[in-house]
């Protein structure tokens, strides 16, 4: 036991005198300066405004296939990044997006195609993922939805048919 004692004690001064390095000689003044600057920008995010967060296509028809575009300006002091874009179902698809950096300032847009399927009032979420504070920023399309008259008018005659026979 005293051996083991003895040889953890050896072991244990060994690893404290060995790191008797001064850590100020392994700073490189460049990185300090590069550093600091990143930190004082640290805060300089881009911002995402958009025309409007929310798409009404009003009142159509079940099955009538829509679209709007979606359009976006970087009020920040930082370029914007939009590295994805997606719906919340299948049903909603977002598309052509500018994937390069866009400058403070400058404006882009995506499409968002709907196939218009539902009952009622429908609404679908579009999340953007973005190099924003949040990092992401979510649009809106809505529509009331009204069943086709040319699906009931067929329904109703094949149930008037059964009924002859």
């Amino acid at each position: 036991m005293k051996k083991v004692i003895l040889g953890l004690s050896a072991l244990c001064m060994i690893a404290f005198t060995s790191c008797k390095e001064d850590a100020t000689s392994k700073i490189n003044s460049e990185n300090v300066a590069a550093a600091a600057e990143r930190d004082a920008t640290a805060g300089d995010f881009p911002v995402i405004s958009f025309e409007e967060t929310e798409h009404d296509f009003g009142t159509i028809v079940n099955g009538t296939p829509v679209e709007t575009k979606f359009k976006y300006t970087n009020t920040g002091k930082a370029p914007l990044v939009v590295s994805n874009i997606k719906s919340t179902c299948g049903c909603t698809v977002p598309s052509d997006w500018k994937k390069d950096p866009l400058a403070p300032g400058e404006s882009a847009e995506f499409t968002v195609k709907f196939n218009g399927k539902g009952n009622n009032q429908v609404s679908k979420s579009i999340t953007l993922t973005t190099n924003t504070e949040k990092g992401s920023e979510v649009v809106k399309i809505k529509a009331f939805i009204e069943p086709d008259p040319n699906t009931a008018d067929k329904k109703a005659g094949t149930a008037s048919i059964k009924k002859v026979n």
